[in-house]
């Protein structure tokens, strides 16, 4: 049914419930010229006449009062379906799908849904964490988290801190095999590999340009988590983001090496629809989102933590 016939029917039943074409027009908001032509194109529509009129009454014709039986109760479901629809956009309850890495983000995607879920319990969650980029219409995507901006059309992308690459290494590790102070040195060490659908390269900033450096592997691994314990164990070297490595650094756990070659290639980012569309959870999730990550320097190293932390690990020798 297309729009004009809906409002034409809405226009006939309250009229017909008024028994006055100009109350319903008042009814509805409308000009009493307007609702009409709008009921005289209904009839005109249906070839039928739906009320006998006087000047001063109008009343159901026996194919008007059919009608009336027969559209009343399915036009009150849908006018129910619409406000529900609309109610619905602004409750604070009900499912939120986001997308994100799974690589890096998971801990600072798992504290902002603490947080949220803590303050809208009714809100159910459906999180899908792949490294790989999906389609933002296929998924039913609410709210993405990606390293770089999605390539979608029609997404809004917001970007909320740096993500640093960081060459690490546990002071274990620097007192037993050494501290490298050249690109050229890393040949001599240990180093560990993430494989990601492939073997994922360290990356150098070498004259302001971006390079993958090719290196000897001692340790390959799919699990993050499993890479960083064994660079926290001294078992290895590795490049990690600074968002996994932020709290070692910090603890000295573990020590940055090679800081003036570290790259600045990338950002997280979140990414949304239209926020004209957005239901109020979608747009509360977002908003916290910013809140929390935008310029967020917990995940990010600062060049002095880095140079001091470097120089500290030059005093250590094998």
């Amino acid at each position: 049914m297309a729009i004009n016939e809906l409002r034409a029917l809405s226009i006939f039943i309250k009229t017909a419930e008024l028994g006055s074409l100009r109350k319903a027009a008042f009814a509805l908001n409308l000009s009493p010229q307007a609702a009409s032509q709008a009921l005289a194109q209904l009839e005109q529509h249906l070839d039928v006449r739906l009320f006998h009129r006087t000047t001063r009454v109008m009343s159901l014709t026996d194919e008007g009062q059919r009608l009336v039986n027969e559209a009343q109760p399915a036009l009150l479901s849908l006018e129910r379906a619409i406000a529900h629809t609309k109610e619905g956009k602004n409750e604070m309850s009900g499912p939120l799908r986001i997308v994100g890495p799974r690589t890096t983000f998971i801990p600072i995607l798992w504290r902002l849904l603490d947080e949220f879920c803590t303050q809208y319990p009714s809100i159910q969650p459906d999180v899908q964490l792949e490294d790989a980029v999906g389609n933002w219409v296929e998924d039913r995507v609410d709210v993405g988290f990606r390293l770089g901006p999605s390539a979608e059309e029609g997404v809004i992308a917001r970007a909320l801190f740096p993500s640093q690459l960081i060459l690490c290494a546990a002071p274990k590790y620097l007192s037993r095999y050494g501290v490298p102070h050249t690109l050229a040195e890393l040949t001599q060490h240990r180093c560990s590999a993430f494989r990601n659908s492939g073997l994922m390269p360290w990356f150098f900033k070498v004259d302001q340009t971006v390079i993958n450096y090719p290196l000897p592997i001692a340790f390959y691994s799919n699990d993050e988590n499993l890479e960083l314990q064994a660079i926290l164990a001294g078992q290895c070297m590795g490049q990690l983001s600074g968002a996994t490595a932020a709290p070692y650094l910090r603890s000295g756990q573990l020590l940055p090496l090679l800081v003036q070659y570290m790259p600045d290639i990338a950002s997280y980012f979140v990414y949304y629809g239209s926020r004209r569309s957005q239901p109020a959870r979608v747009r509360a999730f977002v908003e916290l989102a910013i809140q929390r990550l935008v310029g967020n320097t917990e995940y990010v190293l600062s060049t002095e933590e880095l140079i001091t932390g470097e120089q500290y690990a030059k005093t250590l020798v094998k």
